[in-house]
């Protein structure tokens, strides 16, 4: 891991264009409560996936990786929605984001060529 100024700077800049992207998708996908937050997760598990079977470059898994898609997927949000959605639907809204987040990761990893 790179313990530098730059290394700091690339997953401050990631995060950023993370977080805008993530609450972008919120606000274009809508829909009901959950729903937004299993988008970003099933995709920034693919996206993570795939950036581990295709980059070896510290600087590019700092700003990808540690940045962008750490501050795109969000465990906090995913907790708040299973708790508002209760019961058995948040139970079942845990189940499938666990589900199809490990199938996206598998699917990332097996585009980027490594099983």
């Amino acid at each position: 891991m790179e313990r530098t100024p730059l290394g700091f700077l690339l997953v401050a800049a990631g995060g950023f264009l993370g977080a805008v992207v993530r609450h972008g998708v919120d606000v274009a996908v809508g829909g009901p409560t959950g729903f937004g937050t299993l988008v970003v997760n099933a995709v920034g598990s693919f996206a993570l996936g795939l950036l581990i079977s295709r980059s070896t470059a510290t600087r590019t898994r700092l700003f990808v990786g540690t940045g962008a898609l750490s501050s795109f997927t969000t465990y906090s949000t995913f907790v708040a929605d299973a708790v508002a959605l209760g019961g058995l639907s948040g139970t079942g809204y845990v189940a499938a984001s666990y589900a199809i987040g490990l199938a996206a990761a598998l699917a990332g990893l097996l585009v980027g060529g490594r099983s």
